[in-house]
């Protein structure tokens, strides 16, 4: 399968898996968890949201952010999360972000578990759409599982099933810290990248400046 097809049967994935998506949220702890980093993470000002999903961590962002733009390809989970989230301050917007360029600067460009669906071809060039909607002294902040997950098999298969039986092969590349850090800085990137049992978590910025954590993110 070519990378277009291959990227575009993710999205379908993604599309078809609109109605299970939030399941693993109110299967896993952890996963809820998570949710408490957005108190901490460097996300405030003028803030994009890439591959927003249902809106999981939409609300999050919008209660620390003046104003949230959140794009996502599948206007099957679009149509969740502005049901979830309908804070004045949040705007949603449907896009493939393969395809797409921000039509402004942010002080900040949010994305939870979406690098791993970045082939590494496609690597450098999602980093610099991730710069091009970058403010001077923005940030870019992630979160996505690391490859302590790969104990799930689920996770570690590039094959995923959905209830009624149908099949899609998706990208799925679970980065480890050390190794994403150094592919950055190749990129022109600094970054402070962590790992939190089976998650990273990661604050880049466009420039040879060391980012560090405010705080050190509590899991508990």
């Amino acid at each position: 399968m070519d990378e277009d097809s291959l990227l575009a049967e993710q999205i379908a994935y993604y599309r078809a898996r609109a109605p299970e998506y939030d399941r693993v949220y109110a299967e896993r702890e952890d996963l809820r968890k998570l949710l408490a980093l957005a108190d901490v993470l460097p996300v405030a000002g003028d803030v994009l949201e890439l591959a927003c999903g249902t809106g999981q961590w939409t609300g999050a962002l919008a209660a620390r952010a003046r104003s949230v733009t959140a794009v996502d390809a599948s206007p099957e989970v679009l149509g969740i999360a502005r049901a979830r989230v309908t804070s004045a301050n949040v705007r949603f917007d449907r896009a493939d972000v393969f395809q797409w360029q921000p039509p402004r600067r942010y002080d900040a460009v949010f994305f939870a578990f979406f690098l791993s669906h970045v082939p590494p071809s496609r690597l450098g060039d999602f980093w610099n759409t991730v710069a091009a909607a970058l403010a001077p002294h923005g940030k870019a902040v992630f979160i996505d599982e690391g490859p302590a997950a790969a104990a799930r098999e689920e996770v570690a298969s590039d094959v995923r099933r959905l209830d009624d039986g149908s099949q899609y092969r998706i990208v799925k590349v679970l980065h480890e810290p050390a190794e994403l850090t150094g592919e950055l800085a190749a990129l022109g990137w600094s970054a402070d990248i962590r790992p939190r049992e089976e998650f990273i978590i990661g604050i880049a910025e466009p420039r040879s400046v060391p980012v560090t954590w405010r705080a050190q993110p509590p899991l508990a």
